[in-house]
């Protein structure tokens, strides 16, 4: 009996073992089964996105997911065997501001880089190429790193570490990383393809609006505003300032600002000869930086907004450079690549053409205007002076005929009048034949100006006289002197005269300039001592000239100040 028991007892162990066995087996089975279902919906996932810089995180937090990883990043390469982008996740805000600086690209990472094949590490320390950690970076043991390729081209490499549990990384997790690297690098070359074909129509679309407002006759400022806004489009910048150097040509003033902060650093200032704008401006290449923290070149926008990669293109073909586009992008963003600054320093090309036509423009305005100018003078004294002189001698020789003295005296006050509109046609001639400097005011124009700037205070508006050719025949030293005259005189009749009316008269003759300033108030008390006169006597005496002032027998008070106009002595 109790062999036969034995017996029995053996046949139900080993189906146990058996059953056991492919409970096993069908678990893995349906491990596996689960793991290609979530390896395919991964792939689905990463692919459904046409963002670059959304899909490369996406790739990251699925790659985490499918092997069970604590932390993970993903290395965008770069120029010899640096890391361009480093993408991390996994890390909590507080972790990533305790972290020094991300990794550049040596020792392990480095590694992968230069020899991109997929790496398995039970502790990334134990590693001969392992660098270490930069300060402040959480600790992790084991590792697994796999290459990302688009086309023959390696793109990056994915970064996994610290396996939940506690243990290490297996061949499944390896093939299955691969699998998603190799998908992830079909989705980044049609994100990439995407992102050309994006930004050639944008290119189009902004080239023709650019064209159309040019043509339309714009404002230069508007049509740099659409530039400037257009080009932070196309790259996906965060900031784009428009610098153009100013009037000294040692500095590039940011004139307008679009995106981030745009109305502080609508104000930057860059210097041309240390500032990554003034390279630009310079050389007359587009340049840029993934990093401003890892350079001592001045950039003028990063000093406003918390940057990280940023590019200068300059604004016109070498050799004749207008201004400079400064963009940038938020720390941790894709840095622009060369297909970007070719783009941009194409387009920036329609922002010089933007400012030439503004000046041509100008020029022609200013040109239609002299000329205008010059036919009014013409017309003024060949026609309008010639008329008025022939009805004056007209009047003259009228006035003999003239038995009644009433109707003499009004005849002959006529003449006067025509005689002083004569003169006032003459002064007015001069002035439209003589063009200030650009933003300069004519010498007329600030005597103009200070006299109806008097009205308020006096209550009543002067009488104001202007002969001779003031802005071509005054010598600029005297024409600093006379304006500050003006102003005194006008100040001392507005202060002490208790006036109702005041002539002034300007008068250019050939050899003096004579300021004669008269009022009916109550005239220069005696005893009176005032600075502002003595001001007036000293500028006079500075220049050679005189300076005179008292009252008339009819009253009130008149005061001449003459200077000659030969050469200043002073």
């Amino acid at each position: 009996m109790a062999k036969i028991a034995s017996r029995t007892l053996i046949p139900h162990m080993r189906l146990d073992e058996l059953l056991a066995e492919l409970q096993g087996r069908l678990e893995a089975v349906l491990a596996t089964r689960d793991r290609v279902h979530a390896l395919l919906d991964a792939v689905v996932a990463v692919g459904s996105d046409l963002d670059l810089e959304t899909m490369l995180r996406r790739i990251v937090e699925t790659a985490i997911t499918l092997v069970d990883a604590t932390y993970g990043a993903l290395g965008v390469a770069g120029e010899q065997s640096t890391l361009l982008q480093f993408i991390p996740v996994g890390l909590s805000e507080e972790e990533i501001a305790k972290i020094e600086h991300w990794p550049h690209g040596l020792g392990l990472l480095g590694l992968l880089i230069k020899q991109p094949q997929s790496l398995r590490l039970a502790h990334i320390g134990d590693h001969p190429e392992s660098y270490g950690f930069p300060p402040g970076h959480p600790p992790m043991g084991s590792f697994l790193g796999v290459p990302v390729r688009v086309r023959d081209e390696v793109f990056g490499n994915l970064y996994l570490t610290e396996k939940r549990g506690g243990g290490e990384f297996d061949e499944e997790d390896e093939a299955i990383v691969t699998a998603l690297a190799t998908a992830a690098g079909v989705a980044i070359e049609n994100a990439r393809l995407y992102e050309e074909t994006r930004r050639r129509e944008m290119w189009l679309q902004a080239s023709a609006e650019v064209t159309t407002s040019l043509l339309s006759g714009a404002e230069p400022h508007q049509v740099l505003t659409l530039i400037a806004r257009r080009a932070r489009e196309m790259v996906g910048a965060d900031i784009v300032a428009v610098l153009l150097p100013d009037d000294s040509g040692q500095v590039l003033q940011a004139l307008i600002a679009d995106g981030e902060a745009s109305d502080q650093v609508a104000h930057a200032e860059a210097s041309i000869a240390d500032s990554l704008a003034g390279r630009a401006f310079t050389s007359g290449e587009p340049l840029m930086i993934t990093d401003p923290a890892e350079t001592d070149i001045p950039i003028v926008i990063a000093e406003y907004v918390s940057l990280g990669p940023v590019a200068a293109v300059p604004i016109g073909a070498s050799g004749g450079v207008r201004g400079v586009l400064s963009l940038g992008k938020r720390s941790g963003r894709i840095p622009f690549n060369q297909a970007d600054l070719r783009t941009l320093h194409s387009f920036a090309g329609q922002a010089a053409i933007a400012l030439e036509l503004a000046e041509s423009r100008m020029d022609a305005e200013r040109l239609s205007l002299l000329e205008d100018r010059d036919r009014i003078a013409k017309d003024l004294h060949d026609v309008v002076i010639q008329r008025l002189f022939a009805v004056a001698m007209t009047l003259m020789s009228t006035v003999r005929l003239i038995e009644r003295p009433e109707a003499s005296a009004r005849v002959q006050n006529s003449i006067d009048e025509l005689d002083g509109t004569i003169r006032q046609i003459r002064s007015t001639i001069f002035a439209l034949q003589v063009s200030p400097r650009d933003g300069e005011a004519s010498l007329r124009a600030q005597i103009v100006a200070l006299v109806e700037g008097a009205r308020g205070h006096l209550g009543f508006m002067p009488g104001l006289t202007m002969e001779g050719r003031l802005d071509s025949d005054v010598p600029p030293r005297i024409a600093e002197h006379l304006p500050a005259v003006l102003r005194e005189a006008l100040s001392n009749v507005v202060r002490h005269a208790k006036a109702s009316k005041a002539e002034i008269s300007v008068e250019a003759g050939q050899e003096r300039l004579i300021l004669t300033v008269a009022d009916n108030g109550v005239g220069l008390l005696a005893g009176s001592g005032r600075s502002g006169l003595r001001n007036l006597q000293e500028r006079a005496e500075r220049l050679g000239g005189s300076f005179e002032i008292g009252s008339p027998p009819e009253g009130g008070t008149r005061l001449v100040w003459s200077v000659p106009l030969g050469e200043d002595r002073s």
